[in-house]
């Protein structure tokens, strides 16, 4: 048997490739390098993947992905549908779209509904490695281009803490909490509006007020009514975390 240390570029680390190619984006580096380790992977390297490392992965995935269609196919983003639904890269020979990264891989969940519909249809790649629950605080963390989207930043195998600091800032940013607004001053906070299109990601609106009592944006002892903001799909790309 032979002790010899595997080649690591043989075997490349999927969250750092995933992290290079974002890198590669930020800086205006050449991609197609990266973008080829990427789609030449070894579907093997994913599947011992940690669920920290593997929402990296994926987070890395789909937020390099929509700057590249932004920067290549910026007239798509006009229509939707279309943006989403388009092959924007390919993973282990497997073309994605970042719906598929989103809501089959991400979330395992129809992006209709409220988040309560299941995904019908996942293929077999999106059952071996999606994350086996959704984890609320990725809505914090993707950004399509819309003005209103969370800065751009990438992850490592340590998502769980990077994740809470996400999110701190996102929500710290957008959350708006008057306690003396509504029916019998019981209060109103108004939050983004992923927490109405992914309700059930967050447990509805108790658990939305649960999670910002963890950011300690709510007192422990509020119950305010949860009202959502208003969503600017105005175009606002490369907007990356400092």
């Amino acid at each position: 048997m032979s002790d010899a240390t595997p080649d690591p570029d043989s075997t490349p680390d999927p969250v750092d490739a995933s992290a290079r190619l974002l890198r590669a984006v930020r800086v205006g580096d050449p991609v197609e390098e990266r973008v080829t380790a990427l789609a030449t992977l070894d579907e093997a390297a994913l599947t011992g993947l940690s669920v920290p490392a593997r929402t990296a992965f994926w987070l890395n995935c789909y937020n390099a992905a929509a700057q590249l269609l932004l920067d290549t196919e910026p007239d798509l983003y006009e229509v939707r549908r279309a943006f989403f639904g388009a092959e924007a890269l390919p993973v282990a020979g497997h073309p994605l779209s970042l719906d598929g990264i989103e809501h089959g891989l991400l979330r395992g969940r129809s992006k209709h509904g409220f988040g309560y519909l299941p995904r019908l249809f996942a293929s077999g790649f999106e059952r071996r490695h999606r994350l086996p629950a959704v984890d609320p605080r990725v809505h914090f963390a993707l950004n399509c281009g819309a003005e209103s989207c969370p800065a751009v930043a990438a992850y490592s195998r340590d998502a769980d803490a990077e994740l809470d600091d996400a999110a701190a800032t996102y929500l710290d940013r957008t959350v708006e909490y008057d306690p003396d607004a509504g029916l019998r001053g019981r209060g109103v906070v108004r939050v983004p509006r992923t927490c109405l299109w992914f309700r059930r990601d967050f447990g509805g609106a108790s658990g939305v007020r649960t999670l910002l009592r963890a950011y300690d944006l709510l007192p422990a002892d509020a119950s305010p009514r949860v009202r959502y903001l208003d969503w600017d799909w105005s175009p606002r790309p490369r907007r990356f975390r400092e």
